[in-house]
């Protein structure tokens, strides 16, 4: 950290500037903070006088733009429809940033709508900030929909932020940006004024360099909330900064799910020479546990969209009542009225259907919400951490970053974030290697609420491998469409 917190917004400031809007052209960051020089004066006059609010005190840090700021930031998730909307008042977990401390340099780009407007999105993209580049390669994809966090913490220009998760969105572009992400059980940190996609899944989480300041990040964040009725029967946050060890895997139980390798044999590759990493770290390796491929992908498409349509108005009507748009049929008509800005690419099929569906109320909703709870659980982590007496499962969390295409969306083959993400079960990410350049990451899930547990396996393990690379910005194919919106 540098000497003062305005030398370390300073310092953020002028990277953003240098990589985010000049040079490669990132687009991580879709609004600066005004504002953010004046708080790192205030901070360091507070140090000045002998005040410390914490270890992350003047530390700057970026959040995804579908968390509330009652500043002078939008709140948008990347939508047109939300540009210039200031939200009524901070999230909880902003307001916890803010009381520990840290600098809030800006909001960062992500998949709009946190990437549950179409089949065939691409990720990074959003009609507000364009496309989010990876630093690991500017004409692939950064994931998402938590793009910007990751490509922004990647690239230095803050040293951490925050993303949001509902399946896959902090731990794929952790992963593939080289970068340590963690999706914490749900409960564990407030999702109040959060843009929701569904109060099942949704979380917030750290993206970071280190797993550290993962733990760092989570202890100022977590803990209950009257608003979150989720994080009440939650227990206690744990000391999550002790919790770490270079000796956290010695005699640990740790399950392989073959299941979810990727079938890239470079990719696989490297993870098994993460596996024997962890065998000599003292782990007892379990190899292979019985965790089947994820077969309630429909049902869980089924949870999120129901959710969505009955979530969204509550947080417009809460966060943003001076918009525009106060239903999800609202924001359809506004797609549709400018499509030339918001649909250039790919569609908004996936809200025309959220639009058409009934209420939580309705048997097709419990249906699929009773069958994603019992295969994720009870049929799924549940039943293989305690048949194999595992502390923890491990797969690679995806492949590697696949070149981005307008024309077809996505082609991320796969990863590991369903089973936890439906569960609502805790998942790190720490980076495994690189292949061919590119990062790859090692998933590391466990039981509710054993986010301590997972952080001090993923820094023994960290600490031992140091695979962490920095990003070196190439240009693998001339791609000039992809540099504007």
């Amino acid at each position: 950290m540098a000497a003062s917190a305005t030398q370390a917004t300073r310092h953020a400031l002028s990277r953003i500037d240098a990589l985010d809007r000049h040079g490669p052209r990132l687009r991580s960051m879709i609004e600066l903070n005004p504002d953010a020089l004046r708080i790192a004066a205030n901070l360091d006059s507070e140090r000045a006088r002998g005040k410390q609010r914490g270890p992350l005190h003047g530390m700057p840090v970026a959040i995804k733009d579908n968390i509330a700021t009652g500043d002078r930031m939008a709140t948008t998730a990347g939508s047109l429809a939300l540009d210039g909307v200031h939200a009524t008042r901070d999230a909880e977990l902003v307001r916890r940033l803010r009381a520990a401390g840290m600098v809030i340099v800006g909001k960062t780009n992500l998949s709009e709508w946190a990437n549950i407007r179409s089949t065939r999105a691409t990720s990074g993209w959003s009609g507000r900030g364009g496309l989010t580049r990876n630093p690991y390669g500017l004409d692939r994809n950064t994931s998402g929909s938590s793009s910007g966090s990751a490509a922004a913490v990647a690239a230095g220009l803050v040293p951490m932020a925050i993303g949001t998760e509902t399946d896959g969105s902090i731990v794929s572009p952790a992963s593939i940006c080289g970068l340590v992400g963690l999706k914490p059980t749900v409960g564990r940190v407030s999702r109040d004024g959060i843009v929701p996609i569904s109060h099942s899944q949704d979380t917030a989480g750290p993206i970071t360099t280190s797993v550290r300041d993962a733990a760092l990040l989570l202890s100022a964040i977590a803990g209950s909330d009257a608003r979150d009725p989720q994080t009440a029967t939650a227990p206690a946050p744990g000391d999550y900064l002790r919790a770490l060890g270079k000796g956290a895997l010695k005699g640990a139980r740790i399950g392989v799910a073959r299941e979810f390798f990727t079938g890239h044999d470079e990719v696989d590759q490297q993870i098994e020479l993460a596996i024997a990493q962890l065998r000599l770290l003292g782990a007892d390796v379990v190899d292979p546990i019985d965790l089947p491929r994820v077969g309630y992908d429909k049902e869980e498409l089924s949870v999120l969209l129901h959710e969505f349509k009955h979530d969204l108005p509550r947080w417009l009507e809460t966060f943003a009542p001076h918009a525009q748009v106060r239903t999800l049929a609202d924001v359809i008509a506004f797609n549709d009225a400018h499509r030339t800005l918001e649909q250039p690419y790919f569609g908004q099929e996936l809200f025309v259907q959220a639009e058409a569906l009934g209420g939580l109320d309705s048997d097709a909703y419990l249906g699929a919400l009773a069958t994603c709870r019992t295969q994720s659980r009870d049929e799924g982590l549940d039943r293989a951490l305690r048949r194999h007496s595992l502390d923890a499962i491990v797969a690679p969390t995806g492949g590697t970053a696949w070149l981005t295409d307008f024309v077809n969306g996505d082609n991320s083959g796969g990863g590991f974030s369903t089973p936890a993400a439906v569960a609502g079960y805790p998942h790190l990410t720490v980076p495994a290697g690189q292949v061919r350049g590119l990062p790859v990451g090692l998933s590391f899930v466990g039981a509710a609420w054993s986010e301590a547990r997972l952080l001090a396996f993923g820094y023994a393990f960290e600490q031992a491998t140091q695979w962490r690379r920095p990003p070196r910005y190439p240009m693998h194919t001339a791609l000039p469409s992809l540099i504007g919106t």
